[in-house]
């Protein structure tokens, strides 16, 4: 893919997260934190989530000034995977 390429979908990228699914992450998060289960809904957006992540691998081993980025939004990912997950274990 050339560097023009790369530079729209990073964009693209960028604000699909900020718009969309920061916002919804960070609902999801309150929820799990005051101990709160996902429903299935959500359950179905963090795989999507996840799918899409891999999906974007190749893009951030093109652009490295991306890792530190997709690393502490994978981060916030799994912090609300691993407490619904205690939340689903507490009843």
């Amino acid at each position: 893919m050339s560097e023009q390429s790369d530079e729209g979908t990073i964009i693209a990228l960028l604000d699909r997260f900020r718009l969309q699914r920061l916002p919804i992450a960070l609902e999801i998060k309150q929820q799990v934190d005051a101990g709160g289960k996902l429903t299935d809904r959500e359950i179905e957006f963090l795989e999507k989530v996840f799918t899409e992540a891999q999906e974007v691998k190749p893009l951030v081993e093109r652009h490295p000034e991306l890792a530190q980025l997709v690393q502490e939004v994978m981060g916030l990912y799994k912090h609300i995977t691993t407490k619904a997950l205690e939340n689903e274990q507490r009843g």
